[in-house]
């Protein structure tokens, strides 16, 4: 008997692995009352260069220290994510490169992998509101690496401005390796958040503190002054991304 799985079925069907029962569904994908928790932080200027890839260039010595809260999104369920997002420059443009993401669903942690090339690993992050205080942490295994607190909705902050920050241009660097470990894909991806809703956006007080661990490398970018904090929920679609910068053409 030969085989009943034909070329074109696997052509026509693949798009994610197991072939036969992907870890994730086709989008489009729709987050609703996405939460973000955001504190902006001076670092060390040569710590960021080091990990910023080149045709990116550094915008200033900041960091985007993110927790995101996702209780309710299409294909991937209800997750919590942590991560650096670094804002830069792509051939005179302003944007924003993701440089790490901690989360706690593996059906996430596959499709940023494989579609986008977001630097997803598994960890315990978790955002919750404790008495007047937003508090986010990172957990690796049961190793605290990273703790933000800031002051619950002291301040509104202005939609606009909000609105700008989301609709600028992400970018992330995907590796795929070949099957003798060479890299088969290194890109630079870019993508956008598209058919934005914000729903309330408030700033007030913050803190943040990153701890040094062998496997989940928060503190290389150390916290030398907090810049600002934003805490906002939002309904959005998470576009699919387009090739930027291609680092295995010739």
């Amino acid at each position: 008997m030969g085989p009943s799985m034909k070329i074109e079925d696997i052509r026509r069907t693949a798009y994610s692995m197991p072939l036969t029962n992907p870890s994730f569904p086709p989008g489009p994908y729709r987050f609703f009352d996405r939460e973000y928790f955001i504190i902006t932080y001076k670092t060390d200027p040569e710590a960021l260069a080091a990990v910023v890839p080149e045709p990116l260039e550094v915008a200033e010595p900041v960091v985007k220290y993110e927790f995101i809260r996702m209780p309710d999104s299409t294909g991937f369920g209800d997750y919590t994510e942590t991560g650096q997002v670094i804002p830069v420059r792509f051939r005179g443009e302003e944007g924003a490169y993701t440089h790490a993401m901690y989360l706690d669903d593996e059906g996430p942690i596959a499709g940023g992998r494989e579609l986008w090339g977001f630097p997803k690993k598994l960890a315990k992050p978790r955002i919750e509101v404790e008495s007047d205080v937003l508090v986010g942490s990172l957990h690796y295994g049961s190793v605290l690496c990273a703790s933000a607190t800031m002051g619950y909705k002291h301040r509104k902050v202005d939609h606009d401005t909000v609105l700008k920050s989301m609709t600028a241009p992400n970018f992330i660097l995907k590796i795929i390796p070949h099957v003798d470990g060479s890299p088969r894909i290194c890109e630079l991806v870019r993508f956008h958040l598209e058919d934005i809703t914000l729903k309330e956006a408030w700033t007030g007080p913050a803190a943040l503190g990153l701890y040094p661990h062998a496997l989940c490398d928060v503190a290389r970018l150390p916290v030398r002054e907090v810049v600002s904090a934003l805490h906002f929920k939002a309904d959005l679609t998470l576009g699919l991304g387009s090739v930027a910068f291609d680092y295995m053409a010739r």
